[in-house]
């Protein structure tokens, strides 16, 4: 069985914030996805159509699955309806926003989704923590991230909140890296 190595992105902004971004890291062996890693965890201001709400708390995490893309965003969005995610508003206040960035070096354009994920060269609070996880990381088609992130202006709040999740022994543990 083939798998690919790819980056998620973590968010939350109500609640217990970390608490909410632990727990999703811990349930994703559950459906079929292995951490592999975790960035720090930053505390960033909201960006997109609801400005005015509280910051979230964002971290990226390195994974490998079998999963194909399509299977991997219906786990992953029943594990946000499991970890107490309802629908509201578009970039609205919620317990968990889990993103799928990147899927190895697919490229994919389909109604419920794309990879990589659209805002990935475009939003701070996704690159700093990507980074974090590997500096050298290129989005499909070569475009650097780190080059991306230089580009973009500073405006965007993206502040260091407090050390990497919690990556458990059992689940990291297979010789790559």
């Amino acid at each position: 069985m083939d798998t690919r190595i790819g980056l998620l992105g973590l968010g939350s902004n109500v609640g217990e914030r970390r608490a909410h971004l632990q727990a999703a890291a811990d349930a994703l062996p559950r459906v079929g996805v292995r951490l592999l890693g975790s960035s720090s965890t930053y505390d960033t201001d909201p960006v997109g159509e609801v400005p005015d709400q509280p910051s979230f708390l964002n971290a990226c995490l390195r994974v490998e699955t079998a999963l194909e893309p399509l299977a991997m965003l219906d786990a992953l969005k029943g594990l946000e309806r499991e970890l107490g995610r309802t629908e509201g508003a578009r970039h609205g206040p919620r317990a968990i926003d889990i993103d799928i960035l990147l899927l190895g070096e697919l490229e994919l354009r389909h109604e419920r989704m794309s990879l990589p994920h659209p805002e990935l060269l475009r939003r701070r609070f996704v690159l700093i923590p990507a980074l974090e996880l590997d500096f050298e990381l290129c989005a499909p088609g070569g475009a650097r991230l780190a080059d991306a992130l230089a580009a973009l202006p500073p405006h965007e709040g993206v502040r260091w909140a407090g050390p990497p999740l919690r990556v458990r022994r059992e689940e990291s543990d297979s010789g790559k890296s």
